[in-house]
C-alpha cells in the first residue's frame, strides 16, 4: 500500500479557473471521499489523477513508493457502461480480452486463460453473480448491474481505484447494500471516492473532504470514528451529516445568491 500524492493541482477551461494549488494526500488502503456541487470539478480531479483530458492542467500526481500512477488504476463511473452485446463474464473481462489481443476465429472474440476465467468466476461469486455469467445486461436490474460494474473494476486488480459516484442513481436500499459490499471487496486498496451524498461518505469515509468555492478549494478533512462501513444507527455519524449536509445547503445558496 502506498500514499498517492496530488500536488499543486490546477484546472483551467479557457478564462475559468476551476482550481488552482490543490494539494491532496489519498492515504493507501484507505477510502478519501470527495463531496461538492456540480460543476466544482470533482471529475475533472479524476481526471486529472488518471491522465485523462480535462482541460488546461498543470501540477504532478506521485505515488509514494516512487513509481509511476499510470497502469495502477481503475475506473468505476456512475453508469455501468456494460456492452450490451457481450455476457456478464464478456463485460468484466473486456480488459483482459483487449490486453491480450488473441482471437478465436469462430467467433471473433478474444481468447481467456483457463486461470482468468476462474478469477472471473470468482469475483461473480463474491459479488453474488455466479448464476449470471452468461446473461446479457439488459436482462439484469440495475443494482445487478451496478455490481457487475464493481466486478469489472476489481477484475483489473489495481492498487488505486477511481468512483465517480457509482451508486448514485440506485435505490437507498441497493446503494446501501452496495455500498457494503464495495467497502468489503476494496479492502486495502486506495480508493477516492466522489459523491454527492453526505452520508455515504461518512459511512464509506477514512478521510472525507467538501470542495467548494470559485475557483475551487478543499476543506479540512472530517475523519469519522469507528470502522467501515459505518453503522446507521450511531449518532456520531449522523450528527456529522447533518453538519455536512448544513454546510452543502448553505454552498448551493451562496451560488444562487452570488456570494463568494
Amino acid at each position: 500500500m502506498f500514499d498517492v500524492i496530488i500536488r499543486r493541482a490546477s484546472l483551467r477551461f479557457g478564462n475559468h479557473c476551476v482550481f488552482t494549488d490543490l494539494n491532496l494526500t489519498l492515504k493507501g488502503g484507505q477510502w478519501t471521499c470527495l463531496l461538492g456541487g456540480s460543476g466544482v470539478g470533482k471529475t475533472s480531479l479524476l481526471r486529472l489523477i488518471a491522465g485523462l483530458p480535462a482541460g488546461e492542467t498543470t501540477g504532478e500526481v506521485v505515488c509514494q513508493d516512487g513509481f509511476s500512477v499510470h497502469h495502477r488504476i481503475a475506473w468505476m463511473a456512475q453508469q455501468d457502461l456494460l456492452l450490451p452485446w457481450f455476457s456478464v463474464l464478456d463485460n468484466i473481462t473486456l480488459g483482459q480480452r483487449l490486453r491480450r489481443n488473441l482471437t478465436d476465429v469462430f467467433t471473433r472474440r478474444p481468447l481467456l486463460s483457463a486461470e482468468v476465467q476462474e478469477q472471473a468466476m470468482s469475483i461473480l461469486e463474491k459479488v453474488g453473480l455466479s448464476a449470471k455469467a452468461d446473461v446479457l445486461p439488459q436482462h439484469l436490474s440495475g443494482g445487478q448491474r451496478q455490481r457487475v460494474a464493481l466486478a469489472r473494476t476489481l477484475m483489473e486488480n489495481r492498487p488505486l481505484v477511481l468512483m465517480d459516484e457509482p451508486f448514485g442513481a440506485l435505490d437507498a436500499i441497493t446503494r446501501l447494500n452496495l455500498q457494503d459490499l464495495a467497502c468489503e471487496l476494496l479492502q486495502n486498496r486506495t480508493v477516492l471516492l466522489i459523491t454527492h451524498d453526505p452520508l455515504e461518505a461518512l459511512r464509506l469515509g477514512h478521510e472525507v473532504y467538501h470542495l467548494r468555492g470559485h475557483p475551487a478549494r478543499l476543506t479540512d478533512a472530517i475523519t469519522p470514528p469507528g470502522k467501515t462501513p459505518r453503522s446507521l444507527d450511531d449518532n456520531g455519524l449522523l450528527a456529522l451529516q447533518g453538519r455536512l449536509l448544513d454546510r452543502l445547503r448553505h454552498e448551493s445558496f451562496d451560488e444562487q445568491t452570488g456570494v463568494p
